[in-house]
């Protein structure tokens, strides 16, 4: 599984020593930082920043996010970029902006929202070669009771008999080791590096980290000391969930 950090880290230099040979997810809302990113990073993704807008009440920059794509796609740490979607949007609005989209498939992927219903999963699924998923509506917290009873039925359709994912997933914001070690996740992504390495006031305990790169250092080792799950398999996930996991 590939662990995507979120940015931006500051200050950049530390950013810069964070990132080092790691997974970046770049917002096209705070870009800012892809430079770093790209020189420092195996690989990226693009995120298309509609959540950050939706967040501020922003109208979504379309025209401005496929121009920002096709000016880092040939970038060889270019993974793929999320296509651009509206956030508790009906399913009519979504698929409108997957359909409309001109660049390749196969770097471009759609999400698929939770609130929304199983066949337009499906028809994802069937359409492209990754498929993220994206918190939303009533299901907008992950790993809680009501969002893994929606996981459960959704992977059931994501995933073929065997519990294997019929395309390759991402976990949207759900880069939790509670998380993103139940569902097969290709790939995951989150801030949550780059929220925590900037304020020593969140660290207790006998060690301290001194400084932002060696706390961001430590919260990314600590993400990707854990992998994401080879199959599905229903039962181990609905027994953590009653747990309060």
């Amino acid at each position: 599984m590939i662990h995507y950090h979120g940015g931006p880290i500051w200050p950049e230099q530390s950013g810069a020593v964070i990132w080092k040979g790691r997974h970046g997810f770049v917002s096209f809302a705070r870009s800012e930082q892809i430079g770093v990113i790209a020189d420092a990073c195996q690989s990226f993704a693009v995120d298309n920043g509609a959540f950050t807008a939706w967040k501020a009440g922003k109208k979504f920059d379309y025209a401005g996010y496929e121009d920002f794509v096709e000016s880092w796609m040939r970038h060889p740490g270019f993974d793929w970029c999320l296509i651009p979607d509206v956030i508790d949007g009906d399913e009519a609005e979504n698929l409108e902006l997957v359909d409309s989209w001109e660049l390749p498939k196969s770097m471009s992927v759609p999400v698929w929202h939770l609130h929304e219903s199983m066949e337009y999963l499906e028809y994802l699924v069937k359409r492209f070669p990754r498929v993220a998923f994206g918190s939303s509506g009533e299901y907008g917290t992950p790993n809680t009771k009501k969002w893994w009873e929606r996981m459960n039925v959704a992977m059931k359709v994501a995933c073929n008999a065997a519990g294997e994912p019929r395309c390759k997933l991402h976990g949207l914001r759900m880069l939790n080791p509670a998380v993103f070690t139940k569902p097969p996740f290709a790939s995951a992504d989150s801030t949550n590096v780059a929220q925590n390495a900037k304020d020593s006031r969140k660290w207790y305990g006998s060690y301290k980290p001194p400084n932002n790169t060696s706390r961001g250092c430590l919260l990314a080792d600590r993400i990707e000391a854990h992998n994401s799950a080879a199959i599905w398999n229903q039962k181990p996930i609905q027994q953590d969930m009653w747990m309060g996991i």
